[in-house]
Parts: structure tokens; C-alpha cells; sequence
């Protein structure tokens, strides 16, 4: 049987099953109040104008690819930290998790520049008004100022979730989320006697957040008893080569899997921007809805990568494979749940962000395309992140990058232009796309996680 679910009776499935709720439950409500940051901001803007939104839209594609793909490469440290947690090692714990700190500092520095840099040539290349490319290169240049504190925020959420300690992450996330309400009333509409900066004042907002975000996470982890035997904060350590190659090898890859994917969603908005900013804002109503919902399957794929990566630690390698087809059971039937829901209350939904008639019309169709696409969208993601609680990260690289630059941005392009599809040729690809990733992660998950059992088993 897949995954050898018949190896233990249904009672340890529970068991299994149990263990990682309560980690993904923490994490998908943290994740969820983070992406409801961008929930606010999408609002926010909207509310200001279809302009001020379309803006957001624009500018918040290129943070979210800078942003995602070097948080994939944080996620390295995961694995790094479960796998010693499992083996009982806290010493090493509390030295990885100092240099992933000071990786996390240097990877949010680039990403900062990376930002500003990339203000230039998007201003040039966009055929939109020139208002609405002037508010998007000051959002991004505000952006950019949270891209040190993002990354140090990723490497203390790394530390304290292999450790079994995800609540701490979800209250700090979620106080972010309430503080981020009034800062983007004020900076958006110019209350408190703060500038009325429209779309570019939710970059304010979101820079002030992801600080706020780190120096939570920072003093809780500090001050809480239970992680004083890692000694996190005993000493001062400075940066190690090694270990910033170890964190790099295993965390390049994951970070170009994210980088394959969100630059599939984040190229597109640019192609439908040529469709007009109809196209433009619903894509992003549909984009921030789905980006809250893939946080359920990432929760669960998350805390697949701590529990397989901490039963390696331990040396139960069975166990580990056992865990991994209980991700993806749990996984898919959260995505039955929510394809559900998309169909049922897709006006609903699309009528949070806009009471434009033709932008949610178009949002309302674009959601449909979302709901078939959910239980290909889990099954790749928890099988992915699984992957990483392994360390490995190669081949689902070579897997994302085939199917979502070969089979969904270039086929959705030619759908969508040459096949007088519009927005709607890009979703129709992404449907065989992440069906393709979703048969290939799952094909490659059984292989590897039996040959290293049997391996481990006879060594």
C-alpha cells in the first residue's frame, strides 16, 4: 500500500495524525495571519481606488517572489534543526539556530537591494499610467525595508517550530496582523496625522509589521524557559562559512522550487496587466484568496518536515514513511473541504475585496479554475515539504520547474494570447501543471522514503 498505511492500525494513524495537527494548527493560523497582512493591504488599497490596487498588485508580486524564494531557502533549517532535535543533540540546536539568524540577516540585506533595484526596469517596462507606476516603485521601495526583519523573523520561526514550539509563532503573527490594521488606515488614508500616501502606504505598513514580526519572536524566545537548554542566546557567535554552506546547499533548491512557483503566479499578473486593470485587480482578488488557502496545505507540510525530520533524528525510518502518507491523507482532505468552499461561496469571497461588478465577475470565474485545481495544489506541496524533512530538495526542484514554467506559464501564455483564452488560458494551465508536479512529488516520495527505510533497515 502507498506509504505502507496498512503497516499500523487505525488507532496509530489517529495518534500520527494528532501529532501533526497540533503542530499544523499553530502554523496554519500564524501563516494565515501573515498572508492576512497582504489580505489587508489588498482591502486597504482596493478601498482607496482601483488604481491604488492595482499598484499593490504589481509591487506585491515582486516582494512576494523575492520574498518566497529566500524563504525557501530558509527553510533549510528545518530539517537541519529537527534532525538534531530527534537525535537528542541541543548543543548543536542552539548553534545552528545563532547561525541561522546571522544567514537569515545577510539574505534579507540582498533582498532589500533586490527590491530597490528592481524598481527601474518594472517602471519602464509596464504599459500602465504613469500615477499608478510612480505608487508602485514607492510601495516597493517601502517594501524593501522589510526584508532584513523578514528573513531574521524566518530563521527564529525555523528554530522554534522544529522544537516543537509553533504556538509562540502564531500569537506574535497575529498580533502583527492587528497592529497592521491601523497602520494601513493611517498611511493608506492619511489619518493620525500621517501622510495620505494611497497604495504605497501599505509598504509603510508592511516594513513597520515584519520588524515588529522579528523583535516579538526574538524576546519570547529569549525569555522562555523551554528554550534555555539549547542556549539560543548564551553567547555570541560569529558568522561560520560552514555551516552557511550547509544551510545553502540544502536551502538553494527549496528556494528556487518557491521562486519556480510564485514567479509562475507573480510573471502572469505582469502578461494579464496587457488585459487591462480589470484583469490586473482580479487577479490579485484571486491570488490573495488562494495564497490564505495554500497556507492549510503548507501548515501540514510543514509540520510533515519537523515530525519526518525529528523520527529520522531518532532513527525510526519506518516510521518516517509512515508519517510522510499521513501528511498527504491529512492533505487531502483538507483540499476536498476547500475546493468546496470556493465553488459554493466564490461571490461571496471575491466580494470581500471589490464591489467592482466586472472585476468580480471576472474573480468569480477565475475561482472556479482554483477549486479544480486544490487536490493537485496539496498533494504537491505536502509531498514537497516531506521531501525536505529527507533534505532533499534537487529533484523537486527539476519536478517545479518543469511543471510550472514548461507546462503552465509557456502553454498559459499561448492559451491565453494565441488562443484568445485570456486570464483564464493561464488558470487552465495551471491546472495541468500542478497536476503534473502533484504525480511526479508523489511518485518520487514513495520511491525514496522506502529505498532509504530498507537501506537504513540492512546498514
Amino acid at each position: 500500500m502507498l506509504f505502507d498505511l496498512n503497516r499500523y492500525t487505525f488507532p496509530v494513524f489517529i495518534k500520527e495524525a494528532r501529532k501533526l495537527a497540533l503542530l499544523a494548527m499553530p502554523m496554519l493560523l500564524a501563516q494565515v495571519a501573515q498572508v492576512g497582512v497582504s489580505f489587508v493591504d489588498t482591502v486597504m488599497a482596493g478601498g482607496a481606488g482601483k488604481s491604488d490596487l492595482a499598484a499593490v498588485a504589481l509591487g506585491s508580486s515582486v516582494f512576494v517572489i523575492i520574498y518566497v524564494t529566500f524563504l525557501g531557502i530558509m527553510t533549510a533549517l528545518n530539517p537541519i534543526i529537527a534532525q538534531l532535535f530527534g537525535a537528542g543533540k541541543k548543543r548543536e540546536v542552539g548553534e545552528t539556530g545563532r547561525q541561522g539568524i546571522w544567514f537569515g540577516l545577510m539574505l534579507g540585506i540582498i533582498g532589500m537591494l533586490l527590491m530597490w533595484v528592481a524598481i527601474w526596469p518594472f517602471k519602464h517596462y509596464l504599459p500602465l499610467d504613469n500615477d499608478i507606476k510612480d505608487m508602485m516603485a514607492l510601495y516597493m521601495f517601502f517594501t524593501g525595508l522589510a526584508m532584513p526583519a523578514a528573513m531574521i523573523h524566518r530563521a527564529l520561526h525555523a528554530y522554534a517550530s522544529s522544537l516543537n514550539k509553533p504556538r509562540v509563532i502564531m500569537l506574535v503573527s497575529f498580533a502583527a496582523l492587528f497592529l497592521n490594521v491601523p497602520l494601513n488606515y493611517a498611511f493608506v488614508y492619511g489619518k493620525f496625522g500621517m501622510p495620505a500616501l494611497g497604495g504605497a502606504g501599505c509598504g509603510v505598513a508592511t516594513a513597520i509589521v515584519f520588524w515588529f514580526n522579528a523583535a516579538a519572536l526574538w524576546l519570547y524566545v529569549a525569555k522562555q524557559q523551554y528554550f534555555k537548554p539549547f542556549g539560543l542566546m548564551d553567547k555570541f557567535d560569529r558568522p561560520d562559512a560552514e555551516m552557511f554552506k550547509q544551510i545553502w546547499l540544502i536551502g538553494i533548491p527549496t528556494g528556487l522550487s518557491f521562486f519556480l512557483e510564485v514567479s509562475l503566479f507573480s510573471f502572469i499578473i505582469f502578461l494579464v496587466s496587457r488585459l487591462g486593470e480589470d484583469y490586473v485587480a482580479a487577479q490579485q482578488v484571486v491570488i490573495s484568496l488562494t495564497s490564505l488557502i495554500y497556507m492549510i496545505p503548507q501548515s501540514v507540510g510543514s509540520s510533515g518536515t519537523v515530525r519526518v525530520g525529528q523520527t529520522i533524528g531518532s532513527r525510526e525510518y519506518m516510521r518516517a514513511r509512515y508519517i510522510a502518507g499521513v501528511s498527504l491523507v491529512m492533505g487531502w482532505i483538507l483540499a476536498a473541504i476547500t475546493a468546496l468552499l470556493l465553488v459554493v461561496f466564490r461571490y461571496r469571497l471575491a466580494g470581500m475585496y471589490t464591489n467592482d461588478t466586472q472585476v468580480l465577475a471576472i474573480a468569480a470565474t477565475v475561482l472556479l479554475f482554483a477549486a479544480v485545481f486544490q487536490l493537485a495544489d496539496a498533494t504537491q506541496c505536502v509531498s514537497s515539504y516531506v521531501l525536505r524533512g529527507y533534505k532533499l530538495t534537487k529533484i523537486p526542484m527539476i519536478i517545479h520547474a518543469v511543471a510550472f514554467w514548461g507546462i503552465g506559464l509557456v502553454p498559459g501564455y499561448l492559451l491565453a494570447f494565441h488562443a484568445d483564452m485570456g486570464i483564464y488560458g493561464f488558470w487552465t494551465a495551471l491546472v495541468f501543471s500542478l497536476t503534473f508536479a502533484a504525480v511526479c512529488l508523489v511518485w518520487y516520495l514513495e520511491r525514496y522514503s522506502r529505498s532509504f527505510a530498507l537501506q537504513k533497515r540492512m546498514s
